[in-house]
């Protein structure tokens, strides 16, 4: 495939997620996918990343990406993006709701194989993301 439309495919991915259409995600994502980093206490695979993307939405109900950046190589995708949303409902990572607004930055990479994203790697700012959540709490 053409660095062009593995480029498609990661779009058609984040645009999944950004809709909570997750049975998308069964055309271009390997149902073995190997992610290099997961949620602790879900399971492997596909079906352990629609797990952890519920979860999250679970807490911040208005979750979205940003695609800010999509770079292909290969049969390789790095995207830069920058997720938002409000911590407005559920526990989060530990945190009790606050109602306000969250932002992180990060970059996934994607390698694509068949039509389908056989491989992910995920290094989302988390630090950012827990000093907003402890500034969050103390305010509320």
């Amino acid at each position: 495939m053409s660095t062009e439309e593995n480029k498609a495919i990661v779009r058609r991915y984040q645009e999944a997620f950004n809709s909570n259409n997750l049975d998308a995600l069964d055309e271009i994502v390997a149902a073995d996918i190997r992610s290099q980093r997961t949620t602790p206490g879900m399971p492997p695979g596909l079906e352990g990343g629609k797990m952890s993307h519920r979860s999250a939405v679970a807490a911040v109900p208005n979750l979205h990406y940003q695609v800010e950046d999509l770079i292909a190589e290969g049969d390789k995708v790095v995207m830069r993006w920058t997720l938002t949303g409000t911590h407005s409902s559920d526990n989060f990572i530990g945190f009790p709701p606050s109602g306000k607004p969250l932002r992180i930055t990060g970059i996934n990479i994607f390698r694509i194989t068949g039509g389908k994203i056989v491989e992910h790697w995920a290094e989302p700012d988390g630090l950012g993301l827990t000093q907003q959540l402890e500034e969050n709490a103390k305010t509320t």
